[in-house]
């Protein structure tokens, strides 16, 4: 298995994070990639992926929640990192309208100043997008032919929205909202619709621990090590095993990130 999207750069893990690798590893993921999502986590996301080469990667962006942090330092830090082929996706980036912590044009100028750098360097991109369907597509459809390739991450949103994102031949990253029933709506229906060479899976950690788990963890933190609930997870809504999808998965990841 393969998460593309963990926040290992995140605070929770700073005291047992080589705990938390050979958890992961012992569950059966073999690579993880590092979430970037601001300045600080950009840099040690990246240090990470130097620590741990060959098993973690990392990506370099801004999440919309920080959009007003965009300035030229910012730009050139992921840039760099894109220049050097030590980030392996541009993002985080994209549009939250549910929390709208960044005024929604500062949102739009950082996406679209984002997508612009992968365009530059040739890397995917690693999108996020929540309650902003329609701009976030509009933005989105004025750049695809550009891109080199895109992941919209964490997907929870409708059918419809799917469909509009497998029209511009996206990738779709899959988390434990799938295993939540109280939230997940009719993702475990959407999910069918995936093409298998667009589907991956990620855990979002420390956010989105799968309410599948058995027994209840006693803590709240979310960890690569559970990516085998969520694929279980999508395994039962696709009619598939789960060794046929994290196989799968993982190879899209691999093609996708470019892997070695």
């Amino acid at each position: 298995m393969i998460d593309i999207g963990a926040n290992l750069a995140d605070q929770s893990f700073a005291a047992d994070l080589p705990d938390v690798l050979a958890r992961a590893r012992a569950a059966g993921v073999d690579a993880i990639v590092v979430t970037g999502s601001s300045e600080p986590s950009n840099a040690h996301a990246q240090q990470l992926a130097k620590q741990h080469a060959g098993f973690l990667h990392a990506t370099a962006g801004l999440h919309p929640h920080h959009a007003a942090d965009w300035n030229d330092d910012l730009a050139g830090q992921i840039s760099r990192l894109a220049d050097q082929r030590a980030i392996v996706a541009v993002g985080e980036m994209g549009l939250d309208y549910f929390r709208d912590l960044s005024p929604r044009p500062t949102q739009r100028a950082a996406f679209e100043a984002q997508l612009g750098i992968a365009i530059e360097h040739a890397l995917p991109v690693f999108l996020h997008q929540r309650d902003a369907h329609a701009d976030f597509l509009s933005i989105l459809r004025a750049h695809r032919d550009a891109l080199s390739d895109c992941v919209v991450h964490c997907f929870t949103d409708t059918r419809d929205a799917l469909a509009d994102y497998l029209a511009l031949d996206c990738h779709i990253g899959i988390t434990g909202w799938i295993c939540d029933e109280r939230r997940r709506g009719d993702l475990p229906e959407a999910v069918t619709d995936i093409p298998a060479q667009r589907l991956m899976v990620e855990t979002d950690a420390p956010y989105l621990m799968p309410r599948t788990i058995r027994p209840r963890p006693r803590t709240r933190r979310n960890e690569p090590a559970n990516l085998p609930w969520v694929v279980a997870a999508v395994a039962e809504a696709r009619g598939e095993t789960p060794d046929a999808v994290a196989d799968s998965t993982a190879a899209v990841a691999r093609r996708f990130f470019r892997l070695e």
